[in-house]
């Protein structure tokens, strides 16, 4: 028993020594990044707040290893979103806010329903925001190896939004990830798209929906979204193609890696003569319109084709998983057939 003990201590002493160890360099690594930030602008102030005492957030180590885009099929994920109270939900937030967001629309060339759905599946229409203080996430995310360089620029941001006075750093609460309010903004997202649609003076995605729902499409216009499109469609795949989608995938290529699980894009022409149609067994559209093949499941499961717009979303979030399920949250509440 008494070897047990000692070899018991010795372990704990092994183990306190490698936390102290990693505190330290904890330590060492935000002193260096004080100083960094301190020379591009940000005040002693604002510096003192946000990191004095700062530790790491183990929890926010583990989420970031355990995202659910890197575990769940597309059938688990889309069935835990696209649940009927929450495609009812998103319709009743279509009918109560239809005049801002036809507004929105306007001023932006982004389809209500598809504001909504993005709402709806960031944030539960709001509801869920999430509570974890973003500074020492992103602390932490930005110490860890895995994305320091990412993390420390999204760090950097979140100071510079307390020192421009955009947020308090008191309500500068979210996702372990960094994401804020309902859109789910990180600290970049917000600087560069962030709109302040009532013209009060404040970019608002906290508490102003005016202002969250103009994000959103500010967002997606910016990267290359267009109102004369939709985001793709549910199809039937014959056998033939379903059997030859594994050498027809794209690879890897510049751009969000969910792209490399689809195919190039070919005409929808294209594509109704090798036998896909839609879901009812109809033709095709029959417009000039290039669309790509993606089987988020594999060869086996749901197929789509996702035309130029579904990249727009790929670039909110570059998860085939996200994306396919915002797209068919949008025709849900928007009652498209």
């Amino acid at each position: 028993m008494r070897r047990v003990a000692v070899a018991v201590a010795a372990l704990a002493a092994v183990l306190c020594a490698a936390g102290n160890g990693r505190a330290d360099d904890f330590g060492r690594w935000l002193a260096e990044f004080r100083a960094d930030a301190a020379g591009k602008g940000i005040s002693p102030a604002t510096l003192d707040a946000a990191l004095t005492g700062l530790r790491p957030l183990e929890k926010v180590l583990n989420r970031d290893r355990k995202q659910p885009e890197f575990k769940l099929t597309f059938e688990t994920y889309s069935a835990r979103l696209l649940k009927p109270v929450n495609i009812e939900r998103g319709k009743a937030m279509m009918a109560e806010h239809a005049k801002l967001l036809r507004r929105v629309s306007d001023r932006y060339g982004v389809q209500p329903r598809f504001i909504v759905a993005i709402w709806g599946i960031e944030t539960r229409y709001g509801a869920i925001r999430g509570s974890t203080e973003i500074v020492p996430a992103l602390a932490t995310l930005a110490f860890d190896r895995r994305r320091s360089r990412f993390f420390r620029a999204q760090l950097l941001d979140a100071l510079r939004m307390v020192d421009k006075g955009y947020i308090e750093l008191a309500d500068m609460k979210g996702s372990w990830a960094g994401a804020m309010g309902h859109p789910q903004f990180i600290p970049s997202s917000y600087l560069a798209f962030a709109q302040d649609f009532d013209g009060d003076g404040r970019r608002d995605i906290w508490n102003n929906l005016g202002d969250v729902f103009a994000s959103i499409a500010h967002y997606l216009r910016r990267h290359g979204w267009s109102d004369a499109r939709t985001w793709g469609r549910g199809v039937r795949v014959p056998e033939t193609v379903r059997h030859a989608y594994d050498s027809m995938r794209a690879g890897k290529a510049k751009g969000c890696r969910a792209l490399w699980q689809a195919t190039k894009p070919r005409s929808l022409g294209e594509w109704q003569a090798v036998g896909l149609r839609r879901l009812s067994g109809a033709a095709l559209p029959a417009v000039a319109l290039d669309a790509r093949l993606v089987m988020p499941d594999g060869a086996e499961g749901a197929a789509f084709l996702i035309y130029r717009n579904y990249e727009s979303l790929l670039r909110y979030n570059c998860s085939n998983l996200y994306a396919l399920t915002v797209g068919l949250l949008s025709d849900a509440v928007g009652r498209r057939r």
